[in-house]
């Protein structure tokens, strides 16, 4: 088909006329509607970017064995699904003074998720609380 007609065909529709491969001999051209193309291509690039979560868990230094291996537990599977994982440490009253218990706790947990996690904020107080950020390797 000529452009001219090609063109004539496009306004008619309210379609644009849009050169689709302009190495080939003769030049393909495509009548579509170009703003609702460049949209979707914009919405196909935009999904493959995976959002990383930051999912937190909370534990107290007078935490039970039990307990400990549940939320440990959890943080893997955190990691395994792409999620950054934040150990919160609560202190209440004069439980603040034992921080090196605390520390214990966290070095604990840096062992059992070494092979799938890496340290991006090491342990820090924070007021009354202790923070520690992983990331999945």
């Amino acid at each position: 088909m000529d452009v001219r007609s090609a063109q004539k065909r496009a306004v008619e529709h309210d379609l644009d006329l849009v050169e689709v491969a302009p190495g080939a001999q003769p030049p393909v051209c495509r009548i579509m509607d170009y703003g609702k193309y460049r949209y979707q291509q914009s919405k196909k690039h935009s999904s493959k970017q995976k959002t990383i979560d930051l999912k937190e868990i909370k534990v107290r230094p007078q935490i039970n064995e039990h307990d400990l291996l549940f939320k440990m537990k959890h943080i893997k599977k955190f990691l395994e699904h792409g999620d950054k994982a934040k150990i919160t440490m609560m202190f209440r009253g004069r439980e603040i003074v034992h921080a090196s218990i605390a520390q214990k706790i966290f070095n604990r947990i840096i062992e059992e998720v070494a092979q799938t996690a890496n340290i991006e904020q090491p342990a820090k107080m924070e007021g009354n609380r202790m923070t520690m950020v992983l990331v999945p390797k």
